[in-house]
């Protein structure tokens, strides 16, 4: 699965938004001030931006089941077709928007591209990249997944260096972002050339209500489905808050906005090398490992004081959640018993885990709440992380239960 990154960008207003109110990390409460408005569009408009980053990663996730079972249905070429020039027409879209604007009449327009529209577009493209995998690998199936959902981290890292300087540069900010979508437009179009199905579709559509019906009875895919959900909280609170508490805690503004390239790179490295650890670990011990070192991570959030803590944080999270992440879409397609219902299984487990993408980051900015208590968004994702590791632990023994009954019946009729 290719769980998307938070938009840097919109991470990084966010943060920008967030610090209009604090001048130093050390100052006191003035919530009590008269001069505050407690309402009003600007302030309403404030909060609503926060849901930017995250609706976008729901929409992704949540077109899952759409794109799913369109893809065995044999329209993987359309789905591309349409996806990338969707993507195309809202990054240029994005470039409408005024940015000394942006929490009054930009936000709408900032929303509608970037958090609703870009979002669908790349859920249409999301499940079929990955699962056209599946087409012409089987033995290096989770090596070639691993390294297909590298490539959003390897986006992560550099696409947000270059919209700062050229946005910071001569071009501005209207300009900058339709150089960055020129440039994406034609990265879209040598990936539809180069990707090719190989399998014919199925002679009979899927049953999206049969998939869902045996999935249910599934309790290990369950145990999956509901691990990935909760894990998506803990990912995006580091996401989205790792550069505010480096800047809250009195970092340097450069160091904080290179506080997300630092972790997008463990996320690279970590999706890179997923596929490589599972071959000897396996799918189900990468998935449980990787997810329990990143929960324990996120719990080092808490302690986050210097550039050494950020940095170790940034690499350590970023390496663990990456593994994590390259091992999602393995992890369905080994819970999958029949290859034709690939898509609609991992379509499916998008869409759950959509609900934490959706709630995550919101929930983790009202336990920070204006005073920045950053020990309680901390524990908060941090637990709703460990619970999902323990999900998955379930999984593992119940397909361990699954394999030992199998094998007993299979004694007793002597096959």
């Amino acid at each position: 699965m290719s769980t998307p990154l938070a938009s840097d960008e919109t991470a990084t207003q966010a943060s920008e938004g967030n610090l209009q109110t604090v001048k130093s990390p050390g100052n006191p409460d003035h919530s009590d001030a008269p001069d505050f408005p407690d309402g009003g569009f600007t302030a309403w408009g404030t909060a609503l931006g926060a849901w930017i980053g995250s609706v976008n990663a729901f929409m992704i996730l949540s077109v899952g089941p759409v794109a799913g079972r369109m893809l065995d249905r044999g329209a993987f070429y359309p789905l591309m077709i349409i996806g990338c020039l969707l993507q195309c027409f809202f990054l240029f879209m994005l470039s409408l928007a005024k940015p000394n604007g942006y929490y009054q009449a930009s936000l709408d327009s900032i929303f509608l591209s970037q958090g609703i529209g870009s979002g669908v577009a790349i859920g249409l493209t999301n499940v079929p990249t990955i699962a056209v995998v599946s087409h012409h690998f089987q033995r290096r199936r989770s090596f070639v997944m691993g390294a297909v959902v590298a490539g959003a981290s390897m986006g992560s890292i550099l696409l947000p260096i270059m919209l700062n300087n050229l946005i910071n540069g001569r071009l501005g900010f209207a300009n900058g972002v339709r150089a960055s979508a020129g440039m994406t437009s034609g990265l879209l179009l040598i990936a539809c050339l180069l990707m090719r199905t190989r399998l014919p579709p199925q002679p009979q559509a899927v049953s999206y209500t049969r998939v869902l019906q045996n999935s249910l009875r599934d309790r290990a895919y369950v145990c999956a489905c509901l691990g990935m959900a909760a894990s998506e909280v803990g990912f995006f609170f580091v996401a989205f808050y790792l550069q505010l508490d480096s800047r809250l805690h009195g970092l340097n503004d450069r160091f904080s906005f290179y506080s997300l390239a630092i972790f997008n790179s463990g996320c690279f490295v970590g999706r890179l090398t997923a596929g490589i650890v599972s071959a000897y670990l396996g799918v189900p011990h990468t998935a449980i490992g990787s997810s329990l070192l990143a929960s324990a991570t996120i719990f080092a959030m808490i302690g986050l004081r210097s550039m050494t803590s950020v940095t170790l944080i940034g690499i350590s999270y970023g390496y663990f959640s990456g593994v994590y992440v390259g091992m999602m879409a393995p992890l369905i397609a080994y819970l999958t018993p029949e290859i034709s219902e690939i898509g609609a299984r991992i379509g499916i487990s998008f869409a759950v885990a959509s609900i934490g993408s959706l709630s995550g980051a919101p929930i983790c900015g009202a336990f920070l709440t204006s005073h920045y208590i950053w020990w309680k968004p901390a524990v908060f994702a941090g637990s709703l992380a460990t619970g999902g590791s323990i999900l998955f632990i379930s999984m593992y023994f119940i397909l361990k239960i699954r394999q030992k009954t199998a094998s007993v019946c299979s004694k007793e009729t002597g096959v």
